[in-house]
């Protein structure tokens, strides 16, 4: 039995395309017609790229309060990013602006770059196409305006990163990292650390604490068990 309004936590694989907040809608949606009650307290811990698959945890009723704490936790992504051109938003949001020499680029040099600069504490600026708010706006609003967005360099912490595929001009690579890593900005910073320019090119988170992607339902699947689930009803509460 499933007790939204006292709190549950789902575990998600979010689909490419989809935001975070669609998931959430959905999940909420569905919760408000089983339960037949118009406000449901729903939300999820640590936002996904609308071009990224994978964990995506969703709390509801008195379980929203475990937001923060979840967040916190250590994320493992698995990276795709193209080398020898970049875009302003770092991903495929946005077409190529400019483009750069990758010959010079070998694996054994991903190798070393990666574990020489982007292992331990870094210092990151985050993506101007981001949700940080600058001056109470958020950067992408104002980026996809064509304003200049100035963020300051954060801190954070990479756990492990891994080199496991290398193409001339395409590397995947595992990041095991801090909250508040933008993958998207690791994708740029690594372009720059090589001599060239990179940018993501597909990304798939695939654990949140010790969640891992294995551990999680499709949305298609967490609607089919939210439909035939026996749930706790407002007036059981």
């Amino acid at each position: 039995m499933l007790n939204p309004i006292q709190g549950e936590v789902f575990y998600l694989d979010k689909p490419l395309s989809w935001t975070s907040f669609d998931v959430v809608k959905r999940i909420r949606g569905k919760l408000h017609h089983r339960l037949g009650i118009k406000k449901l307290k729903v939300g999820h811990a640590g936002t996904l790229d609308p071009l990224a698959t994978g964990v995506l945890i969703v709390c509801t009723g008195k379980m929203t309060k475990q937001i923060d704490e979840l967040q916190a936790h250590v994320k493992e992504y698995v990276a795709e990013m193209a080398l020898g051109a970049t875009t302003p938003s770092f991903d495929l949001e946005t077409e190529i602006d400019a483009t750069y020499p990758t010959e010079h680029i070998t694996r054994e040099m991903v190798e070393q770059v990666l574990k020489e600069q982007f292992v331990g504490s870094i210092q990151q600026v985050p993506p101007a196409f981001s949700a940080c708010k600058v001056d109470g706006h958020r950067a992408y609003k104002m980026a996809r305006k064509g304003k200049t967005v100035e963020l300051k360099a954060k801190e954070l912490v990479i756990d492990e990163i891994e080199l496991l595929a290398f193409e001339p001009q395409k590397i995947t690579v595992r990041v095991v990292c801090s909250k508040g890593t933008y993958i998207r900005a690791l994708a740029r910073d690594i372009g720059m650390a090589l001599g060239s320019g990179a940018h993501l090119t597909a990304l798939r988170r695939t654990r949140v604490g010790s969640v891992r992607v294995e551990d999680c339902l499709s949305v298609p699947d967490m609607l089919s068990v939210l439909d035939e689930a026996e749930l706790v009803m407002p007036e059981q509460e």
